[in-house]
């Protein structure tokens, strides 16, 4: 649909923010409506219009209003960030028709009467500005009746979600995904039959004036309590109804999407997490698409998580008509793993090398030196099989399987009593619960910042004039309690010169640091209900400080081993194993 100008012979669009906007109303006089589900390439614009910590949301909304193709934008009252846009819009001039709709809170008869009477202001001055008249006919076609799915699939739920958000989840999960957010899930209830019946005429004979309501006034009458009274968002007094959205009949698991510098669907998520039995997953957007990458690793974990241990997928391009050796690539931002097992599972041989500026050069060089070390040609692999951030990009593989699955499988095999990975790499850190056969229950990751990380380490390190291995070590021998208040790696940096230049013990400061991930990381496993017994893996496990740091968060040991770096690559290649039955 192509935004026009008004003009009764044209096309009107009118585009919305809120499943709260009378749609069906704005349809009775002949508008089109567009959610509005746009993302801006950069808020530079919105920047300097508007606070930079205005909602992620909110700046794509202004960016929206701003399109030259935008005429017509009709916003709802709903939070503070719709009334900062439309304060913006309205002083730049940029809508020829702006409305701001004064939504109740509340929903009782008093709200709705009040109600009523907002659109019905509305309702004058789109006549007035748009010179059409208003059809009943028109506004009762529009209707979509409301139909429930029972089917098997996953909920979007949570905050405004752009169409491409929806559209990722749709291509990345193999179930059916709805969009349940707060403009997705708009569900009005279907008008009346008697709302279609033409009032009586006027019997003059018998002194009866008739029904003298004009057919706008009958339809808002209705229309009030039907818009206002839909399953409430989040900004409603009265939520309560919204518990019937996670657990619904056919629900295999929950996307739960909240907006960067939103208040108000984080409080939601977390208590579905703390009570939902449907596996969840938290993301987060701030209205562009700087992230997608990562997030479509999240989503198709998910996937892989609502199934099981994945399948490869490729395995009839497996070499079978000798011996069956498997290759599993783990590439990852800081050091690329290469394993491969043969058909019994065993490991045959390992290499760990630094990734270096291309994940494929990196990749190369983990298979070159591993083929080595079994003495096998890359033609005497029966699968090759990658994950990790850059598992894409590396050239010759079969398939590819998310890092969380992988990791998992991996963990299971080097800890088969363990129900709780903690995985803290380079650049990211994961927590993942299993069940008893080491499938995946849920996971977090915190990728969006190198806090508690082993880049946040090694930062660290170099600001102190430490090795690694002396890092690792020394703040064993503490003293006294230090709190690193920051964990930005910039920040935490600084922090940790000026500690220095304090003469406070080195010692000290090590234990401190060591905390601070910790308990980020301690943060996390709260987030999937984590439980002993503990495996940590990833690189950082290499460092006994934070080991030991965890185990005092978390109260319970946290166990390692010796090939805890290479188990991404080891589930990769056990995954493959198994894919070829």
């Amino acid at each position: 649909m192509t935004p026009t100008t008004k003009n009764a012979e044209e096309d009107l669009v009118v585009h919305y923010p809120c499943k709260y906007v009378p749609v069906e109303l704005l349809a009775g006089f002949g508008a089109g409506c567009w959610p509005c589900t746009y993302e801006a390439e950069s808020f530079d614009h919105a920047d300097e219009l508007a606070h930079p910590n205005l909602c992620g949301y909110g700046k794509s909304l202004l960016a929206h209003a701003l399109d030259p193709s935008v005429h017509a934008l009709v916003l709802t009252s709903c939070c503070d960030v719709m009334r900062r846009v439309y304060d913006i819009v309205k002083r730049e001039g940029c809508v020829e028709f702006l409305w701001l709709l004064d939504l109740p809170h509340l929903r009782g008869p008093r709200e709705v009467r009040r109600f009523r009477g907002e659109l019905a202001c509305l309702a004058d001055a789109f006549a007035a500005w748009s010179g059409r008249e208003f059809s009943l006919d028109a506004a009762l076609a529009s209707f979509d009746p409301p139909v429930p799915r029972t089917d098997e699939r996953v909920t979007l739920l949570g905050a405004h979600a752009p169409l491409s958000l929806v559209d990722t989840c749709r291509d990345e999960l193999s179930l059916h995904v709805e969009n349940g957010t707060c403009t997705g899930f708009r569900q009005v209830a279907s008008p009346p039959p008697t709302l279609a019946r033409a009032p009586r005429p006027e019997c003059h004979a018998c002194g009866d004036a008739g029904d003298e309501a004009s057919d706008l006034d009958r339809f808002l009458d209705w229309y009030a309590g039907a818009l206002l009274n839909q399953l409430p968002c989040m900004r409603m007094d009265d939520v309560a109804a919204r518990k019937a959205l996670v657990g619904a009949r056919g629900q295999q698991g929950v996307i739960y999407h909240t907006m960067k510098f939103c208040d108000y669907y984080g409080f939601e998520y977390l208590e579905a997490a703390r009570t939902s039995e449907v596996p969840m997953l938290k993301i987060e957007t701030d209205g562009t698409r700087q992230s997608a990458g990562q997030l479509r690793t999240r989503l198709k974990a998910f996937d892989e998580t609502l199934h099981g241990m994945a399948e490869t997928g490729d395995a009839e391009r497996a070499r079978v008509d000798g011996p069956v050796y498997v290759l599993g690539v783990d590439s990852g931002s800081t050091s690329t793993d290469a394993v491969i097992v043969d058909g019994s599972g065993a490991i045959v041989a390992s290499a760990i090398v630094p990734t270096g500026a291309k994940a494929s050069a990196g990749a190369q060089r983990a298979i070159d030196e591993v083929l080595g070390q079994a003495g096998l040609t890359n033609d005497e692999l029966t699968l090759h099989v990658a994950t990790g951030y850059g598992r894409n990009a590396i050239e010759g593989m079969d398939s590819a399987i998310t890092e969380i699955t992988c990791h998992a499988r991996g963990a299971h095999f080097l800890a088969p009593n363990a129900r709780t990975i903690i995985d803290i790499g380079g650049q990211d850190s994961k927590v993942i619960h299993l069940d008893e056969a080491g499938g995946v229950t849920n996971f977090v990751m915190n990728d969006k910042c190198a806090a508690g990380t082993g880049r946040f380490l090694e930062a660290t390190a170099r600001a102190m004039e430490l090795s690694l291995a002396e890092f690792c070590r020394v703040g064993l021998d503490w003293k006294h309690d230090v709190k690193i208040s920051s964990m930005c790696t910039v920040f935490a940096e600084s922090e940790v010169v000026s500690l220095v230049a304090d003469d406070t013990p080195i010692a000290d400061i090590v234990h401190g640091l060591d905390m601070s991930v910790a308990e980020k990381t301690a943060s996390l496993a709260k987030r999937v209900k984590a439980v002993p017994p503990y495996l940590m893996t990833g690189g950082v496990a290499q460092n006994v400080g934070v080991v030991r740091a965890l185990e005092d968060v978390l109260g319970a040991p946290v166990a390692t081993h010796e090939d805890s770096q290479l188990c991404g690559a080891i589930g990769a290649a056990l995954l493959g194993l198994e894919s070829l039955g």
